[in-house]
């Protein structure tokens, strides 16, 4: 069965919903195959980086309720064996990570440069918007450094990526994380492990005709 994830690594839900799918996928018996799709929570360039905490305060009313949201996302984050950061992490436009997604995807490396992503972005606080952080994390996950750097400094995958945001939006996914399996079944949101697994199941059994 194949699972598309409709996700940005700068959206914690997203982070949490890959790790709570993880968990269902140890308990699941059949083979399955993951494909990370883009999406962006917002795609406005973004010129100058700077803290997340101002930022969301800026766009949700004020620093208090910014915390309040992250104080409540890092407790279920940590139930998942996730440190999150917020005071740490930095804005940033993801079109370029993206980019460097599909370049992994093609290498077989696809799971482990999303993984980087996320620590960097939510625990580390990277600048996901930095080409030459873009480029250390790749190497650190096993991609070529040197590919990598020549990857992103020219127009290689643009399109391809522009293309995909486009094709999110007209399939109708307005909230990540999205899950799509087998092509046709859509998930939304975090869920808990057991209700990833029931609805794995309940695709394997509607795909076999059972």
């Amino acid at each position: 069965m194949e699972i598309e994830i409709y996700a940005d690594v700068v959206c914690p839900w997203c982070w949490i919903g890959k790790r709570r799918l993880e968990q269902a996928l140890a308990s699941y018996g059949g083979e399955v195959t993951v494909r990370y799709r883009p999406f962006q929570l917002d795609p406005t360039p973004v010129t100058e980086p700077k803290p997340l905490v101002e930022a969301m305060a800026a766009k949700f009313g004020g620093r208090e309720r910014a915390e309040a949201m992250f104080a409540q996302v890092t407790q279920v984050a940590a139930g998942v064996g996730l440190d999150m950061r917020f005071d740490r992490a930095v804005q940033a436009n993801t079109f370029e990570a993206h980019r460097l997604i599909r370049f992994a995807t093609e290498r077989g490396l696809a799971g482990e440069m999303v993984e980087a992503l996320y620590a960097a972005h939510f625990t580390d606080g990277v600048d996901l918007g930095s080409r030459g952080a873009l480029v250390e994390l790749a190497a650190k996950v096993g991609l070529d450094e040197t590919e990598v750097r020549e990857h992103l400094d020219s127009n290689l995958g643009r399109r391809e990526v522009a293309a995909d945001l486009t094709a999110a939006q007209q399939l109708g996914v307005s909230s990540v994380p999205t899950f799509v399996l087998a092509g046709q079944y859509a998930v939304t949101g975090a869920q808990e492990p057991e209700t990833l697994l029931a609805a794995l199941s309940e695709v394997e059994r509607r795909e076999s005709g059972a």
